[in-house]
């Protein structure tokens, strides 16, 4: 009898589990750090969801939408998380991804009324460095120095992409000039953000690709005032992380329930002190106090997605032909 009553509540777990969904989430590796975002929206999420919520990392944004094209329709992903306004052209057009049922009202400085993706955070790419050093104020300034940078892959960051299309937004034609002249400042090429602001950290570099919100980190988590961001008088180009659901995703419904999620008060709160980033949605508490020290770029850039899938490849090309000589 004691064995018909183990049997019978071993079946009951397995039917248990086999009822509960699942919903499986790329993105990149600084979100699913014991550090980032991940571990707290995943507990904030399953607490209403009824659901597991897988989230894996991908080393770093680019990476996210290479991995997609890889896997294609035999993708787990049900959601890409960390995808940005330089790569949802080439996102849309894999045909992999289905419109979201969000309603929100963004808080971005740029206006935003996509079918397909949902923002959840934005910053402004900046180079950041010891707060006791003198800090560059444009790229030509950076070339002209000696300091060494850490930066990351085009083809694999959505930083390293950025920074790429920010030079070709600011110099145009210059571009490959610039590039010449920052060739030796380049220390090295890091595949993804963790690694190269790790490096950084390690007083490998004087500076790294980063953004003008790194420092609050430093400030707020760790009492540290000793790092900030150099203010480029030329502008900053802008980032707009965004998230979309898969349409072959067999949890379409829990997917869209996600989303709507991470544009929630829930969700907007925790990302700034995780992801420290600004949130889409502001907070109803606001900024976490320490944001108003970081600089505020006179100038955004940013691309129109359209015109950043168009730029990209010549970007690229220049930024190749720069650094292998």
């Amino acid at each position: 009898m004691k064995h018909l009553f183990f049997a019978a509540g071993v079946l009951s777990a397995t039917v248990a589990a086999a009822e509960t969904p699942e919903l499986t989430v790329y993105t990149y590796d600084s979100f699913v750090s014991d550090w980032g975002p991940g571990p707290q929206i995943k507990e904030a999420f399953e607490a209403n969801c009824g659901c597991t919520l897988n989230l894996v990392g991908v080393e770093d944004g680019a990476a996210l939408l290479a991995r997609l094209k890889l896997e294609g329709e035999n993708s787990d992903a049900d959601v890409v998380l960390g995808l940005d306004t330089n790569l949802i052209v080439a996102a849309k057009d894999t045909g992999l991804l289905a419109e979201h049922a969000v309603m929100a009202e963004y808080d971005l400085p740029v206006e935003w009324n996509d079918s397909t993706f949902v923002p959840y955070d934005w910053g402004y790419f900046a180079f950041v460095l010891n707060a006791d050093a003198d800090a560059p104020d444009s790229f030509e300034a950076l070339a002209a120095s000696d300091m060494k940078i850490v930066i990351q892959d085009p083809r694999s960051s959505t930083p390293g992409l950025g920074l790429l299309l920010w030079i070709k937004s600011v110099y145009g034609d210059r571009a490959p000039e610039i590039w010449e002249g920052l060739a030796d400042n380049v220390l090295t090429v890091t595949k993804g953000w963790s690694e190269a602001y790790g490096l950084f950290l390690e007083g490998e570099a004087d500076m790294v690709l980063s953004y003008t919100t790194s420092p609050a980190y430093h400030l707020i988590a760790e009492e540290d005032a000793s790092k900030k961001a150099a203010a480029f008088d030329e502008g900053h180009y802008m980032q707009v992380e965004v998230a979309a659901k898969l349409a072959g995703s067999d949890q379409s419904d829990l997917a869209d329930q996600f989303l709507t999620f991470m544009v929630s008060d829930a969700a907007q709160a925790i990302l700034p002190t995780t992801n420290w980033m600004y949130p889409a949605v502001l907070p109803e508490a606001g900024l976490p106090e320490g944001f108003e020290t970081l600089i505020t770029p006179e100038k955004s850039l940013l691309l129109s997605a359209e015109d950043a899938a168009a730029t990209r490849d010549e970007a690229l090309a220049e930024w190749l032909g720069a650094l292998s000589q």
